[in-house]
């Protein structure tokens, strides 16, 4: 399976997790949401001027921005 940005990928995609590269406090922060390699994804939408992202995981949603969402790689279902 393909592994793209989280910032590249389409509403309505899925995916798992592979890695965060975020560092210091932006890395904590992202891995203390919830966004660690491992778990499953959805991008449930998008803002009018493509940021933030709106992600569902874990049974909530959950808003990045997309200077965030680049320090994160997913690999991505194809079949959905």
């Amino acid at each position: 399976m393909p592994t793209v940005l989280l910032r590249q990928m389409a509403v309505g995609q899925e995916g798992v997790i592979t890695k965060v590269t975020a560092e210091g406090e932006l890395g904590r922060r992202i891995r203390d949401m919830g966004l660690v390699p491992g778990t499953p994804l959805r991008i449930q939408g998008r803002a009018p001027l493509k940021d933030p992202v709106a992600i569902k995981l874990r049974n909530f949603t959950l808003s990045l921005r997309n200077n965030e969402a680049d320090y994160i790689t997913v690999e991505v279902d194809e079949g959905k």
